[in-house]
Order: structure tokens, then C-alpha cells, then sequence
């Protein structure tokens, strides 16, 4: 199988490398608008080829993989489905869905593109961040699979087993909800606490020495890069926006609670959250 991977950033990198160990794939190219990337893939081996142009990346694939923020990837998906054969299959791996299948709803080859959505990463970012087995484990959503050619999802299913992930059905408009509940106000929750902590916390060697294992699980994700969430913070707004009142609602509460001295209702507050256990166990 011949891959093309365009975006050689963190989860293309990571794609890249187990795709080659679990021998998915006998030829990976690659293509990235930076210079640097691409070629520190090339030289450490994520990839066989670079490419000089998306055009040319794209004519090399059995499976083209597009690996690239949300906001470039509404741009791009539609120009590279204009250039792909009846035999070759498109898949993004976007954290967004429904913006991206509704934008190539009535393409011509809309049937050889599948939406995913692999439910891994590090608040690491780059082609140097790759690391094996990232993928193990964790749920694929796939979107939309109505809309695709049947063979077209069996081989998208069959790459995402090499990477020992676990399908997941979906609509795109569900996705979405979901995730916001789910991913995305966990990043909200994570650049906020490290916002907050900054601006009272002005000795940089305090925040540093009296961190424990609470403070940095809780934050590890807010050094996530921004070029990547504000594209999807602001493609899954009304859905974020939705969860967000809520979270807003529980902060004002916990709030309530404390300026009462209401000991008791603190205690069902927290106990009802420690159900969350139960849910992840």
C-alpha cells in the first residue's frame, strides 16, 4: 500500500511511523508547506519522498491522508478530491467533522473520501514529537460512512487496525457534539487553569517547584500548540460555546458553595463528580 500524507505535523508523523512498522504501507510519501518538517521526516525516515507540490504528493497515494489543521483542511480537502482517481480513497483525520463533509457533500468523488477522527494525541507538536504506538487502544471515529464507497471503508477500517485502534460510527453533526463535550472543554479547562495560574502566580520558580501530579495532568494540555485548537475552537463554536455555559454554571456553583460554607452541598458536588471514575474505569 502507498500512502501519501499530507501535513507531516504530530498525528501524520505518528501515522507515518506505524503505518511503515506494522507494514501497512510499502512506499510512504510525504508533503508539508514546511520546509522543515518535511525534511526532518524524510531525513529520520517517517517518510520515502518528499514532494515539491500537493499535486504531486497526491498522484503518488493509494490512500491520501490529510493531516493538516481544520481551517486549511476546508480549504484543501475539495481541490485534492478534484485530483484523485476513481481508486484512490481520501482520509482526514481533523478533529472536526461536519463542516469538512458538508463542504465536499456534493463533490464528484465525495464517495472515495472518508471522515475520521483518531482520538489520540500529546501537547506535543511536530514531526520530532512522533512516537510509536500512540494510536493503541483508543477509539477512530468515522463519519458519514453512508456517504462513502463501501471498499473505501474497508480499507480506511483495515489501515486503522494496523494502528490497533477501535472504530467508532458516527454522524458528523454528532461528532461534533460530542467532542466538545468530551476534548474540546477539557483544552478550554487546561488553557484557562494555566492562564489563571500565571496571572497570580507571578515567581515562575513557584509555579515550577510547588507543581504536583494534580497540577500538571490538569494543564499538560495547555502547551497543545494554538495553531492547531483555534482553528477548532472556532469551526465547533456553537457546540464548545454549549458546553462551555455549562462548565461556567458548575464553576459559579462550586462558587456558591464555598461563599455559603455550604460544607454539605460541597461534599455532594465533589461526591457526584467522582462518579466520573466509574465512567473511565
Amino acid at each position: 500500500m502507498k500512502l501519501s500524507i499530507i501535513g507531516l505535523g504530530l498525528l501524520g508523523s505518528c501515522m507515518a511511523l506505524d503505518l511503515r512498522k506494522r507494514k501497512f504501507a510499502d512506499k510512504i510519501y510525504g508533503y508539508d508547506k514546511s520546509l522543515v518538517n518535511q525534511e526532518y521526516a524524510l531525513r529520520v525516515g517517517l517518510i520515502d519522498e518528499g514532494a515539491d507540490s500537493m499535486e504531486s504528493v497526491i498522484a503518488k497515494g493509494d490512500i491520501i491522508i490529510v493531516a493538516i489543521p481544520v481551517s486549511a483542511a476546508l480549504k484543501m480537502l475539495p481541490q485534492i478530491l478534484d485530483k484523485i482517481s476513481d481508486n484512490q480513497i481520501v482520509v482526514d483525520v481533523c478533529s472536526t467533522k461536519h463542516s469538512l463533509c458538508e463542504r465536499v457533500k456534493y463533490h464528484p468523488n465525495r464517495a472515495r473520501y472518508v471522515a475520521c477522527h483518531p482520538m489520540a494525541g500529546t501537547e506535543n507538536s511536530g514531526p520530532w514529537s512522533a512516537i510509536s504506538c500512540m494510536f493503541d487502544s483508543r477509539a477512530v471515529i468515522m463519519c458519514d460512512t453512508e456517504d462513502s464507497d463501501e471498499d473505501a471503508v474497508k480499507t480506511v477500517r483495515k489501515m486503522f487496525d494496523a494502528l490497533n485502534m477501535n472504530p467508532m460510527f458516527f454522524s458528523s453533526s454528532n461528532h461534533d457534539i460530542h467532542v466538545a463535550y468530551i476534548s474540546h472543554i477539557s483544552h478550554v479547562s487546561a488553557y484557562a487553569l494555566a492562564n489563571t495560574v500565571l496571572d497570580k502566580e507571578k515567581n515562575e520558580k513557584n509555579i515550577f517547584h510547588l507543581a504536583s501530579g494534580g497540577f500538571n495532568s490538569t494543564v499538560r494540555i495547555a502547551k497543545s500548540s494554538a495553531d492547531m485548537w483555534v482553528p477548532i475552537f472556532d469551526d465547533n463554536k456553537e457546540n464548545v460555546m454549549t458546553v462551555l455555559n455549562t462548565y461556567i454554571e458548575n464553576l459559579q456553583e462550586f462558587k456558591r458553595l464555598l461563599e455559603t460554607d455550604d460544607t454539605v452541598g460541597l461534599n455532594e458536588y465533589i461526591t457526584k463528580a467522582n462518579h466520573i471514575r466509574k465512567v473511565l474505569k
